[in-house]
């Protein structure tokens, strides 16, 4: 069997590895669709990240030098459904046969946990479960967002955090919902996910626009998941007076932001969400993470989310090294991109 790591910027190599035996509490699963997460995962894949030459020191909180050089090679991955094909002595929940998702590397199999994997429901389809990932994402920026029923809110970024966002944001009873993004057809799913009005930054100057849609008051709440300076200062300037800025963004490229001007006059309140990485909920004890995971879950389980819009290409996981240049070279045309480790089913081509 073969895995593929990336063994430098944009350089994805496949190679051999081998099967370990397992721990009391693991279950292996023979792979079957996974996603390819079109913000953190690329960010390695292009070699943009802060772990290239440093790691994240969950004591002091701090980034520090890698020792031993780079991160390369390393594995990617994000959501992955897959088939028990054995389990530990000790494993309770799960049995071969079988379907499960979890968080994972993109492999033909995988070892984990059996508590880090959720059953994949009876009625519910693979690639509908790889949502999970997005929407513990969005669901955690929504809380962190506070929304209120009755609030106006704007997104920022409308990757499928962004569009899970604006669903989500409308279950939560926002009267108003505002989507940015410069890719039109992303643009044209905001709207048919429940935005009222939607804005490409190319075409127009989209905080004067909200503005004057909210009778020259701004949004209570912008949630910026863009990943793109711009973005964030676009978002500063669209909020109210003592409006609530939530970032929940891995961003990239030159801080472009303007600290003297609306955001030193309006006093807004910025709050970084991140769910993961240890971090608390804003409201532990009563929510964590367990529970932010189960709740985004049952979202989709019981179709309170759309998610099959979001799909845009399909690949062999053989044709790994092609899907990930395409999603690189064309962000315009991809929007979730799946690898399957099979033939691809004929009612997805």
């Amino acid at each position: 069997m073969k895995e593929f790591v990336l063994a430098g910027p944009c350089q994805i190599e496949f190679r051999e590895y081998s099967e370990l035996p397992l721990q009391t509490d693991e279950v292996r699963l023979r792979s079957i669709v996974s996603g390819i997460k079109h913000g953190t995962e690329m960010t390695i894949y292009r070699g943009k990240t802060p772990f290239l030459n440093r790691v994240f020191d969950t004591e002091y909180r701090m980034f520090m030098p890698r020792d031993g050089g780079s991160l390369f090679p390393t594995n990617l991955g994000s959501w992955l459904v897959g088939e028990v094909m054995e389990v530990g002595s000790g494993v309770t929940r799960f049995k071969v046969g079988d379907k499960v998702h979890g968080g994972m590397a993109h492999r033909p199999t995988n070892v984990r946990p059996e508590n880090t994997l959720f059953r994949l429901a009876d009625d519910m389809q693979p690639e509908t479960a790889l949502f999970t990932d997005p929407a513990i994402f969005a669901l955690g920026a929504v809380h962190d967002a506070q929304i209120k029923l009755g609030d106006r809110v704007a997104v920022f970024g409308m990757g499928a955090i962004g569009l899970l966002a604006i669903q989500i944001a409308r279950l939560s009873g926002a009267e108003a919902v505002f989507a940015v993004d410069m890719i039109d057809s992303r643009l044209e799913l905001a709207k048919q996910f429940g935005a009222d009005a939607v804005f490409n930054p190319t075409h127009c100057d989209p905080a004067l626009e909200i503005k004057n849609l909210t009778g020259k008051k701004g949004v209570d709440v912008a949630i910026d998941i863009s990943g793109a300076y711009p973005a964030l200062h676009t978002a500063m300037r669209s909020i109210q007076m003592c409006g609530l800025i939530v970032s929940a963004s891995y961003y990239s490229g030159t801080p472009q932001l303007e600290l003297g001007a609306e955001w030193h006059h309006n006093r807004p309140t910025f709050v970084s969400s991140m769910p993961v990485w240890g971090n608390p909920h804003r409201c532990h004890p009563l929510w964590d993470f367990r529970r932010t995971e189960e709740t985004a879950l049952r979202l989709l389980e019981n179709s309170r989310l759309k998610t099959e819009p979001m799909i845009s290409k399909r690949y062999r996981y053989d044709q790994a090294v092609e899907a990930y240049q395409f999603v690189d070279q064309h962000p315009e045309e991809t929007l979730k991109t799946l690898l399957y480790y099979g033939a691809i089913p004929e009612k997805a081509q």
